[in-house]
C-alpha cells in the first residue's frame, strides 16, 4: 500500500534512521524501555534511536515496545533492517500513518471491494468446495461480528460490493490507534483480504491460519503440480510476516 513501504534498507544511526549505502555497525550495548509521556521509549544504552523524521520511538504499550526493542537486541555486528519488521511498523506509524489516516483507512477498505475470500474458482469442484469451506465461515464472521456483509462471486471478473460494507471496514479502520492501523494496512494488502485482515488483527483468527486462507488457490496449485523451491521460498516468507502482524496486534494489546 502507498502509505506503507516495505522495510527500508537504510538502517537507524547514532542519531536515527539516516540514507547511506554503507552497512552500519551496532553501537550500543544495552537495549530497555522506559515508560514515560505518550507510553514506552525504545532506549539504546539510555538513548531513544529515532525514527526517519526524528521522532523517539515510543510506542502505546509495554509490550509492543519490548518487540522493537528486542529487534534491537537481537543486532549482530551490523544491522540487518530486514530482520527489524517490527522497528519499521512502528516508525511508519508515527511518521507517517499519523498523519495520513483517512487515506490509509480508505486503502484498507478499498480492499474489501475485491477481497480475495470472495473470488471463488469456476473449476474443479474440489477446489470451490475447498474455497467455500475455507472463507465462508469469515464471511459470515464478518457479517455477524463487524456489520460487514460481502457477497461471494465466481470467476476473476470484478463483482462490486455493496458501499455499504466498504465504508463500514473504513470506519472499523479510522477507529484503530495509528500503531494497530499501521499494521492492519500491511497485513491486509499481503492477505488480499481487509476481512482476514481485520480477524487477525481482532484476535479471532491467528496470522498463520489468515495466510492459509489467503492462499487456498496456491495450495491446490501445490497439490496437483508440486512446489520449486523458489514458490516456496517466498510462501516461507510471506508466511513469516502474517505472523509477525500476529505478534504486532497482541503485543498492541498489552
Amino acid at each position: 500500500m502507498s502509505h506503507i513501504p516495505p522495510l527500508d534498507p537504510q538502517v537507524a544511526a547514532r542519531k536515527g534512521f539516516r540514507e547511506s549505502e554503507e552497512r552500519l555497525k551496532r553501537f550500543w550495548k544495552v537495549v530497555d524501555v522506559e515508560a514515560g509521556e505518550g507510553g514506552w521509549t525504545v532506549l539504546l544504552d539510555a538513548r531513544p534511536p529515532k525514527t526517519p523524521a526524528g521522532a523517539k520511538l515510543t510506542l502505546p504499550t509495554e509490550a509492543a515496545a519490548r518487540l522493537v526493542a528486542d529487534e534491537w537486541a537481537a543486532q549482530g555486528e551490523f544491522l540487518d533492517p530486514a530482520t527489524m519488521p517490527a522497528t519499521r511498523l512502528a516508525a511508519t506509524a508515527i511518521d507517517r500513518v499519523s498523519q495520513a489516516r483517512e487515506a490509509v483507512a480508505d486503502e484498507v477498505a478499498a480492499y474489501a471491494g475485491s477481497d480475495a475470500i470472495c473470488y471463488y474458482a469456476d473449476a474443479p469442484g474440489s477446489l470451490v468446495e475447498m474455497q467455500a469451506r475455507g472463507w465462508e465461515p469469515w464471511r459470515e464472521w464478518a457479517e455477524d461480528t463487524l456489520g460487514v456483509k460481502l457477497d461471494p462471486a465466481t470467476g476473476v471478473i470484478h463483482h462490486a460490493q455493496d458501499p455499504a460494507a466498504i465504508a463500514r471496514v473504513r470506519e472499523l479502520a479510522l477507529e484503530l490507534d495509528d500503531f494497530t492501523l499501521t499494521g492492519l494496512a500491511a497485513a491486509v494488502p499481503l492477505l488480499g483480504s481487509a476481512v482476514l485482515g481485520l480477524a487477525v488483527q481482532r484476535g479471532a483468527l491467528d496470522g498463520e491460519g489468515a495466510f492459509e486462507l489467503s492462499r487456498l488457490d496456491e495450495h491446490f496449485q501445490e497439490s496437483q503440480w508440486g512446489v520449486d523451491e523458489e514458490n516456496a521460498a517466498r510462501t516461507a516468507s510471506r508466511r513469516a510476516e502474517t505472523v509477525v502482524f500476529d505478534r504486532w496486534f497482541r503485543a498492541l494489546q498489552g
